[in-house]
């Protein structure tokens, strides 16, 4: 098989529509400031509020309860940080999460310990899912809040947000959910699912980086995140994004639309994918072989680097990641594989490749045809798999 360029790390953001890039085109003649009050501005203004109408359909929510952000982290922050301070005056100072979060939420509640919050962070075992007897047994008189993702950004698991959501509702704990990865792959209804909180990113959904939003349900008192002027109803300061937001709006209606037949055919691929790969020796799939993401499959290979095998993937115009986008400049093993159990020497050899709409079967084989001797090329050269090898005899 010929060279190809094969894009397989869409969990790490994803490639502008053509659709979200015409809309944005139109809203840059949008120029007006959205805040003032002549019809150049209000124009720019109707175009932000068709994007939040677009939002909240596609989450089953009011417009009224969209709050457009820089991204997902912010909206994690803004969520988390914004509900600890208004839970403290009640004396609610503990708060629920998982062990694998992305590290926006990780390291939000690392900050919020140093101010006196206490932390408890579930156990997502061997197949990365939270259990709900466990979530039950951590609540304390005073939790008043709980935060666990909709999907693993790395393994791709999903948790069971209703379930959690109705033992939140049920005794009074805020919950607030990170959808960053789950929108476009699984219906999301902060409804249904008894979501207070919720936070959403459009780069992950064809939409263009540094936009995103936060859903706070009407009657959910936080506090802002970012003071100043009297933007989004006075929550989130700063003058508006208009083209970005429009995109983000364009994207999120695509995203809601036809989510069961896209998650069908990209399963498909997925599971081949994972078929092949675990052909190799002492390989291993990474958290729940079904309950998980229909775009990702995260593998392990036994001695060798993460690092080398992405560069050499790269080589033959592969593109994937060993793990979160946001620490790919780190040497330490994915906090999520070792949440789950893993040593260090096999989190290391960590590889997630994952897939959408636009993936073929030819791009799924292309990855089969290179993966494996690749991975023996690097184990020739290891010293751990020598040792692996050694043990064995």
């Amino acid at each position: 098989m010929e060279k190809r360029f094969v894009y397989a790390d869409n969990a790490a953001t994803t490639k502008i529509s053509p659709a979200v890039k015409q809309a944005m085109i139109g809203a840059l003649d949008l120029y007006g400031n959205p805040s003032s009050l002549y019809a150049l501005g209000d124009q720019a203004k109707a175009a932000i509020e068709k994007a939040r109408e677009q939002c909240a359909k596609a989450i089953g929510c009011a417009p009224a309860e969209v709050f457009f952000t820089s991204g997902g982290t912010e909206a994690d922050n803004w969520a988390i940080k914004g509900a600890a301070a208004r839970l403290r005056k009640k004396g609610k100072t503990h708060i629920i999460s998982t062990a694998f979060e992305h590290h926006a939420v990780l390291h939000t509640l690392q900050a919020l310990e140093k101010q006196g919050f206490s932390v408890t962070l579930l156990p997502v075992h061997e197949n990365g899912i939270v259990r709900v007897e466990e979530l039950k047994d951590a609540i304390r008189p005073e939790t008043g809040l709980v935060s666990v993702m909709f999907a693993n950004n790395e393994i791709g698991t999903i948790q069971p947000v209703a379930e959690i959501g109705a033992i939140c509702r049920e005794r009074g704990i805020l919950f607030h959910v990170d959808a960053v990865q789950a929108i476009g792959s699984l219906p999301v209804d902060v409804q249904a699912q008894n979501i207070d909180l919720l936070s959403v990113s459009g780069h992950k959904i064809h939409a263009v980086k540094g936009i995103g939003f936060l859903y706070i349900r009407r009657g959910v008192a936080i506090d802002n995140l970012i003071d100043g002027g009297a933007q989004e109803r006075g929550r989130r300061a700063g003058t508006e994004n208009v083209p970005a937001i429009v995109g983000l709006g364009k994207a999120m209606e695509l995203a809601a639309t036809g989510i069961a037949d896209r998650a069908e055919k990209i399963a498909a691929l997925r599971d081949r994918l994972i078929a092949g790969a675990l052909q190799i020796e002492r390989s291993r799939l990474n958290g729940d072989a079904k309950n998980r993401l229909c775009g990702n499959a995260n593998l392990c290979f036994e001695g060798i680097e993460g690092e080398s095998l992405l560069l050499m993937l790269d080589m033959q115009g592969i593109c994937a990641s060993s793990g979160s986008a946001c620490t790919s400049g780190s040497l330490d093993p994915s906090h999520v594989l070792l949440a789950i159990g893993l040593p260090h020497e096999i989190a290391h050899g960590s590889l997630r490749v994952t897939i959408n709409e636009e993936t073929t079967k030819e791009d799924i084989d292309y990855i089969l045809e290179k993966l494996p001797p690749i991975v023996e090329r690097l184990r020739s050269m290891s010293p751990l798999w020598e040792r692996i090898k050694s043990e064995e005899k």
